[in-house]
């Protein structure tokens, strides 16, 4: 969902917070994985001409890593 080109991203079913809903945390987490795709894809690719399964780490580092630290750093 985007809210005047801002996503809104809701993850509900949660236990870490009373009202079992997040909205902050996967939304900053969204946030975060796309800055960080912005850099890392085009270097991952540039890598996997040469190491193919470093260029695959490289750009799959934003969807294993960064949102889902991210996404557990805020409860809310």
């Amino acid at each position: 969902m985007a809210v005047g080109g801002i996503p809104i991203c809701v993850q509900c079913g949660t236990k870490s917070n009373p009202c079992r809903c997040k909205v902050v945390g996967p939304t900053v987490g969204f946030l975060a994985f796309a800055a960080a795709a912005i850099v890392e894809w085009p270097v991952g690719a540039v890598v996997y001409l040469f190491r193919h399964m470093k260029g695959r780490r490289i750009m799959a580092h934003p969807a294993t890593v960064v949102y889902p630290t991210v996404n557990r750093a805020i409860p809310i």
